[in-house]
């Protein structure tokens, strides 16, 4: 019969049980981060799309108080008595805290606008806007609203 001696067995984790515990660990960092970065991807678009129909509000509220449309900027500092329609002016892109990048292709102009946001997810309204109207192909990495006028 053969006896084993304490001294010659360490109760510790073997070599194989490390790396199976390791790999484990970080399979479950990778998906949580690439849900995370998902996540984090769907909530800007949001932001651009609330971003974008609040545009449309305020410059409705332009037309409706004014009869006409104006520079984007015009309309965004407009006071109709109640306050600004856009207290804090024309929104910012949610990755990009210094320049506006919504892409306004027509631009606002007494006869109406168009305003555009591109989107991460590639799930827009439209292909691209384009330079001289807001008429776009539907589907796309675009999301574009226009006058309803």
């Amino acid at each position: 019969m053969i006896k084993f001696s304490p001294s010659r067995f360490s109760p510790g984790f073997s070599l194989l049980e490390l790396l199976v515990v390791i790999s484990i660990i970080g399979i479950l960092i990778a998906i949580s981060t690439v849900a995370f970065t998902t996540a984090q991807r769907t909530s800007r678009d949001s932001r651009r799309r609330s971003d974008i129909k609040a545009m449309q509000d305020a410059f409705e509220q332009y037309m409706a108080d004014n009869g006409t449309y104006e520079a984007c900027a015009t309309m965004a500092a407009y006071d109709n008595g109640s306050g600004s329609i856009m207290p804090a002016g024309l929104p910012i892109d949610p990755r990009n805290s210094g320049d506006h990048v919504y892409n306004t292709s027509t631009g606002c102009t007494t006869s109406g606008y168009c305003v555009c946001a591109l989107l991460e997810s590639g799930s827009g309204n439209a292909a691209a806007p384009l330079a001289d109207a807001c008429n776009y192909v539907s589907g796309g990495d675009y999301y574009c609203l226009s006058d309803l006028q």
